[in-house]
């Protein structure tokens, strides 16, 4: 079905979300948009009819969690490219502990762990939360109350996702190809999920500094 043509009120809306995005220097979510929009403005629609019109165009609107950016069209990256230092790959051990954590949050140490079958090193942590795609949590209400950790907004940004659901599940990755037919019996996917606020079960840091809950919950090497 066609999509409805938006009226004058809502290309007006439309006009200053459009302004606002551009404007912004960094990704600008739908609260700061409200608070700058007349009393009552449809603010969805107006992103949605918005981004549908930019599909065609040099740039994209595009959303990450509840914010907005434009991003240059991914067919058309290629004419941007900029000869420059090849960045450090990451690791094959962060590599998993970055997908346990984003299809497993919140996870703790002892949960990576017992997924990876291995320990987890604190450089592995280091280098994950240095990229700002991981981030700690809070606490888990259990004994020792071991830090619980989960993804960014940039690592919703840096991978293209809207939202922490928008990750392959298990019959995507089979159609990629990254599991073939010999899987363990039982073997499935979770679903991602990346809430705002603590779960039930966890609990807030404290007042201690970010690097010393950090430490804690992590064997010297």
């Amino acid at each position: 079905m066609a999509r409805e043509t938006p009226d004058e009120a809502q290309r007006e809306v439309m006009r200053l979300c459009e302004a606002l995005i551009f404007a912004a220097t960094e990704p600008l979510s739908e609260d700061e948009m409200i608070k700058r929009l007349p009393q009552g403005a449809a603010l969805a629609p107006a992103l949605a009819y918005l981004k549908a019109e930019y599909v065609s165009r040099g740039v994209n609107l595009v959303r990450v969690g509840k914010k907005w950016m434009f991003r240059t069209a991914p067919d058309l990256a290629w004419a941007l490219q900029r000869e420059q230092q090849e960045p450090r790959k990451l690791s094959r051990a962060a590599m998993e502990t970055l997908a346990i954590i984003a299809y497993h949050q919140p996870a703790t140490r002892a949960e990576i762990e017992d997924i990876r079958g291995v320990a987890l090193s604190k450089g592995t942590m280091d280098v994950l939360l240095e990229t700002g795609w991981v981030r700690l949590r809070g606490r888990r209400r259990a004994p020792g109350r071991p830090v619980t950790y989960g993804t960014t907004e940039n690592f919703l940004l840096h991978f293209g996702l809207e939202q922490i659901s928008d990750l392959p599940g298990l019959d995507e990755l089979k159609a990629a190809g990254l599991f073939d037919g010999r899987l363990p019996k039982g073997f499935g996917v979770p679903q991602p999920r990346d809430d705002a606020g603590l779960l039930e079960d966890e609990e807030p840091l404290g007042e201690e500094p970010l690097n010393e809950a950090f430490a804690s919950d992590l064997p010297e090497e």
